[in-house]
């Protein structure tokens, strides 16, 4: 009787280059702006936290975070559009309410790159 062990081989190589594989930046881990510990950094931007400001006190954090990256402003809007929902942030006059909390997102683009504003203060 023949073996199976050629045959079950020849098939899992070829079930698995047939898989597509992620994106690099799909692989990484996940990255978070500082300060809060929950909002994505999204991939391809790279956060500069000499320029952010983490302040807490009693009547709730005053965070201000900036990342640039090779993208433009549509790219980053959308992707926290279709992030931030998942994560409990309701849309609210052109920023994001959330437990008291508002976050706000600006950029400003240079050919090439973008560098988006991060801002989250009590409501």
């Amino acid at each position: 009787m023949p073996s199976l062990l050629p045959v079950l081989v020849s098939a899992f190589l070829i079930a698995a280059t047939a898989v597509p594989s992620l994106p690099a930046f799909a692989q990484a881990p996940a990255r978070y702006v500082a300060g809060v510990a929950d909002l994505p950094l999204m991939p391809g931007l790279t956060e500069r936290p000499e320029d952010g400001l983490v302040f807490d006190k009693p009547g709730g954090r005053i965070v201000e975070a900036f990342a640039t990256g090779p993208l433009t402003w549509q790219e980053v809007r959308s992707f926290y559009e279709s992030t931030l929902p998942e994560l409990g942030w309701k849309p609210d006059r052109g920023g994001y309410l959330r437990e008291g909390e508002r976050l706000q997102l600006s950029a400003t683009e240079a050919p090439g790159v973008v560098t988006v504003k991060f801002r989250l203060f009590p409501q």
